[in-house]
């Protein structure tokens, strides 16, 4: 038998939307506050990154290996294989698949709108490309696990299960904007609107799937 599916708690679309939409606006319209802020912060940590290189480097292996967002899109990839194979479900697993996609263009799409420079340093600790806004480590990371973690509440998951899914999740999707942060590739507020809009894309394809689904449908 399956364990009882726990019922999905309201997803907040309304107030995500407009974070998303009034960040976006004060990135775009460079926002002095805003900018200066971002200037400041990225300043302190980028002085304490060159001036400890050990951590530096470990900084660099979570960004570059662990929290990937090719690293990412590969543990999508695996949990949605598993969904097709194991639960006969290929609708719930292409969902999963198109919904990362999804992110991904947006994500890369409001980069080349924005156009956002990254930060530039005499000394820099790690390079990056693209445009700086939104940070596409930060929002792969909060789709993905976002993703996985409504597919464990769905099916019911048991509290250690949960509870570890949910710990290494946060650890990596705050874990990865700090990394972001320390090898100063991106703006604090790159960093926030990867999360918003992360957050974002889940919550519209996970309630969009349950609806046109219903929350308890079974393969």
């Amino acid at each position: 038998m399956h364990p009882a599916r726990r019922d999905s708690p309201p997803r907040p679309r309304a107030p995500l939307a407009v974070a998303c939409a009034v960040l976006l606006l004060l990135v775009a319209v460079r926002w002095s506050p805003l900018m200066d802020l971002d200037g400041g912060i990225v300043r302190a940590l980028h002085r304490g990154a060159v001036a400890e290189p050990g951590l530096t480097r470990v900084n660099r292996v979570l960004s570059d290996w662990v929290w990937d967002p090719w690293a990412m899109r590969a543990l999508v990839a695996v949990v949605a294989a598993l969904v097709a194979w194991r639960l006969r479900d290929r609708v719930l697993a292409a969902w999963l698949l198109v919904t990362c996609a999804l992110g991904s263009l947006v994500q890369q799409g409001l980069k080349a709108v924005v156009d956002r420079p990254r930060p530039v340093w005499p000394d820099p600790v790690d390079s990056a490309h693209f445009a700086a806004f939104p940070s596409g480590h930060a929002m792969t990371a909060t789709v993905v696990c976002g993703l996985v973690l409504w597919l464990l509440r769905r099916r019911g998951a048991g509290p250690v299960l949960w509870g570890a899914a949910l710990a290494v999740s946060v650890v990596s999707v705050l874990g990865v904007g700090v990394t972001r942060l320390w090898l100063g590739v991106h703006w604090p507020s790159d960093v926030l609107g990867g999360w918003l809009l992360g957050a974002l894309t889940v919550t519209l394809s996970t309630t969009a799937y349950e609806k046109w689904r219903g929350p308890n449908s079974r393969p």
